[in-house]
């Protein structure tokens, strides 16, 4: 069913989803020693961009697949996800997860928390014994630091005219795409960045505001 109002929602996924960094506490968990902070370091003063920063920290990772899998299981994400996803599918529109994050853990934490069919744009990463490689598909389409070009997504979607975006995320990742987007739920760094610059940016603390938000915008 072609819902009467188009939008397209968009997500980032730690942070947002989730309602701490996943990614960040997976490197801080299975890295050998601290290297991974000179990175983290390097990419918060802008010296580095995120895909550097992520093959220098999985450069010291070491974790095996079961240990992995482990951990992923214990992840909750924000109960009023899935309740977004079946409102937006109510009315016919499927969202889009962008992160820079690694597809297999979203996928995996997803999963187990019962929403599935979702499509993610994400890094890619496997374990090769305790060694984690790590690939970036959508690398370099637009920009060149990140390591999911997350607005390329945005970009190369054919809509009909009318249609507005919705954005929702936190970070530095997003502050690009959420440009492209008509309608912005942010908080943390992203919220700081357009909070001041443009009247359509909702802050929002968890999910269900987003929600009941979306309630308002769906016919």
């Amino acid at each position: 069913m072609m819902p009467d109002r188009l939008l397209e929602v968009y997500f980032d996924f730690d942070n947002t989803i989730t309602d701490f960094d996943v990614l960040d506490e997976v490197i801080r968990r299975f890295s050998v020693d601290e290297g991974w902070k000179v990175a983290e370091a390097a990419w918060e003063s802008g010296e580095i961009g995120s895909r550097e920063c992520l093959e220098r920290q999985f450069a010291g990772v070491r974790v095996s697949d079961a240990e992995l899998r482990d951990y992923l299981a214990t992840v909750r994400i924000d109960p009023a996800f899935p309740r977004i996803v079946r409102l937006l599918g109510e009315a016919g529109i499927k969202p889009v997860i962008l992160s820079d994050s690694f597809t297999p853990f979203i996928s995996a934490i997803l999963g187990q928390n019962g929403v599935a069919g979702i499509d993610i744009f994400a890094n890619e990463i496997r374990i090769d014994g305790r060694v984690p490689k790590v690939s970036f598909p959508y690398f370099g389409s637009i920009c060149s630091t990140s390591g999911n070009c997350k607005t390329s997504h945005l970009l190369r979607r054919n809509r009909p005219a009318g249609t507005r975006k919705v954005y929702v995320g936190d970070g530095r990742s997003d502050i690009c795409p959420a440009q492209f987007c008509e309608i912005l739920f942010a908080k943390g760094t992203l919220y700081d960045h357009y909070a001041k610059i443009r009247g359509n940016c909702f802050p929002f603390a968890d999910l269900s505001s987003v929600e009941e938000h979306l309630k308002t915008l769906l016919p």
